[in-house]
C-alpha cells in the first residue's frame, strides 16, 4: 500500500478513539444538561428561571474552557491539556455527588462545564491534526457528528433509562462510562509540536478566522430555539409524536448528508454549501413555525439537519482554513465559542419573543436573523475564501 493512500485513510484507531472520547464526553454532558433543572427544583425548591440558570451556567464553563484550552495547546501540547482537563473534569464531577447547597451545585456546575470545554477544544483540534488534509472537510465532518449523536442520545437516556433511577445513580453510571473511556486515550500517540518556552498571549479569538463569528453566532442564536422551545411549542399544540421523534429525524437527515457534503467542500471548497445550509436552515424554520400537524414538524427537523445540522461542521472547517496554520486550537475554540455564545444567550432573549407573539411566529421570525447571516457571508466571508477547505 503507498503512503499516498495510508495518510489518506480517515478512521484510523487514533481518531476513531478521539471520536469515541468527544462522544462520550458530551453524552456526560446533555445527561445532567437536561435533568439538572428538574433536580434542582425539587431538592431546593426553586422556581424554572433559577433552576434554568443552574443548566445553562454550564455552558458559560464551557465557554471559559474553550478560550483558555484555545490559547494553551500550543504552550503545553494537546495531549497534555486533554489529561489535564480530564483531571479537572473527574475532580469537578465527584463535587456533584456532594451537597452543600445550590450555590456550591452553580459552582459545580460551572466548574464542571470549564472542564469540558477545556478537553473538548483539545479534542476536536486533535482530530483535526490526525485527519490527512486532502479529507480535512470530509473528516470534519464525520468527527462532528460526535456532538450531534450525543445531543441525541443523551437526552433520550435522561428521559428513558435514567428517568426513574436517582440522580446520583445516573450520575456513577456516566462517570464509569468517562473513566473507561479515558483509559483508550492513552493509544492515541498524534501530538501537536509546541513550546513550553512559548509566552502565552491570551487571546479569545483568531482574527482571521473570527471573519466567521458573526453568522455563527447568529446561527447558534437562532438553534437555540430548538433546543430551548421545540419541547413546548410540539406539545402545547398537541404535536406528541413530533415531540418524541423531533431530534432523532434531525439527527439521521445530518448523519445521513455529512459524509456527502464533506466530500463536496474537500473538492470544491466551502462557499456553494454554505449558502445552500443556510437556506435549508430558513426554509426549515419557516415550515417549522407555520406547522399544523407532526409531520410538518418533521419535515422542518429534516430541513433544519441538513441546513443547520450541516453548516456546523462546514463552518469549523472553514474556521480552521482561515485561521493561523500553526494553532489550529485556536481556530478551532473561535469557531465553538461563537455558537455557543448564540446557543447560551438565545433562550434569554427569544424567550421574550415567544411570550409576545407566539411560538409559531417566533420561529418564522428566524429567517430574519438567518438572512442576515446569509448577507454577511456573502459580503465579508465569501470574497476571503479564494481556495478549498
Amino acid at each position: 500500500m503507498s503512503v499516498s493512500k495510508v495518510r489518506s485513510r480517515i478512521f484510523t484507531l487514533e481518531f476513531i478513539i478521539v471520536f469515541i472520547f468527544h462522544f462520550i464526553l458530551m453524552f456526560s454532558m446533555y445527561t445532567t444538561l437536561v435533568s439538572i433543572s428538574g433536580v434542582s427544583m425539587e431538592k431546593y425548591g426553586i422556581g424554572p428561571s433559577l433552576a434554568g440558570f443552574v443548566a445553562s451556567v454550564f455552558i458559560l464553563g464551557i465557554l471559559i474552557g474553550r478560550a483558555v484550552s484555545g490559547n494553551f495547546i500550543n504552550k503545553i501540547g494537546i495531549k497534555n491539556v486533554v489529561w489535564g482537563g480530564v483531571a479537572m473534569f473527574f475532580l469537578t464531577y465527584a463535587l456533584y455527588f456532594l451537597d452543600f447547597g445550590l450555590t456550591f451545585l452553580i459552582i459545580v456546575r460551572l466548574l464542571n462545564g470549564f472542564a469540558t470545554g477545556y478537553i473538548s477544544t483539545a479534542l476536536n483540534t486533535l482530530a483535526t491534526i490526525i485527519l490527512p488534509e486532502d479529507r480535512r472537510g470530509e473528516g470534519i465532518s464525520y468527527f462532528s457528528l460526535s456532538l450531534v449523536l450525543a445531543s441525541s442520545i443523551g437526552p433520550f437516556m435522561s428521559f428513558t433509562i435514567f428517568k426513574d433511577m436517582p440522580f446520583n445513580q445516573m450520575l456513577l453510571i456516566v462517570f464509569i462510562i468517562m473513566a473507561v473511556t479515558t483509559v483508550s486515550f492513552l493509544f492515541v500517540k498524534t501530538n501537536n509540536s509546541y513550546s513550553k518556552d512559548r509566552e502565552v498571549t491570551f487571546k479569545l479569538l483568531d482574527k482571521k478566522a473570527a471573519v466567521m463569528s458573526p453568522g455563527i453566532l447568529i446561527l447558534g442564536f437562532t438553534q437555540s430555539t430548538i433546543f430551548a422551545f421545540i419541547g413546548t411549542y410540539t406539545l402545547i399544540n398537541g404535536y406528541y409524536l413530533a415531540a418524541s421523534l423531533y431530534f432523532i429525524v434531525y439527527s439521521i437527515a445530518t448523519m445521513l448528508t455529512r459524509p456527502i457534503t464533506g466530500r463536496i467542500l474537500d473538492n470544491r471548497g466551502p462557499v456553494g454549501l454554505i449558502i445552500a445550509t443556510i437556506i435549508f436552515n430558513a426554509i426549515g424554520y419557516y415550515i417549522l413555525g407555520g406547522a399544523v400537524n407532526d409531520w410538518m414538524v418533521l419535515i422542518s427537523a429534516a430541513v433544519i439537519g441538513l441546513g443547520m445540522g450541516n453548516y456546523q461542521s462546514i463552518a469549523q472547517a472553514t474556521c480552521v482554513s482561515l485561521g493561523d496554520k500553526d494553532n489550529i486550537g485556536l481556530s478551532t475554540s473561535t469557531f465553538f465559542i461563537s455558537l455557543e455564545t448564540g446557543l447560551g444567550f438565545g433562550p434569554l432573549i427569544l424567550g421574550a419573543v415567544a411570550a409576545y407573539v407566539g411560538y409559531g411566529s417566533m420561529y418564522q421570525l428566524m429567517v430574519i436573523p438567518i438572512a442576515v447571516a446569509l448577507i454577511h457571508f456573502i459580503f465579508f466571508v465569501k470574497p476571503k475564501l479564494t481556495r478549498p477547505v
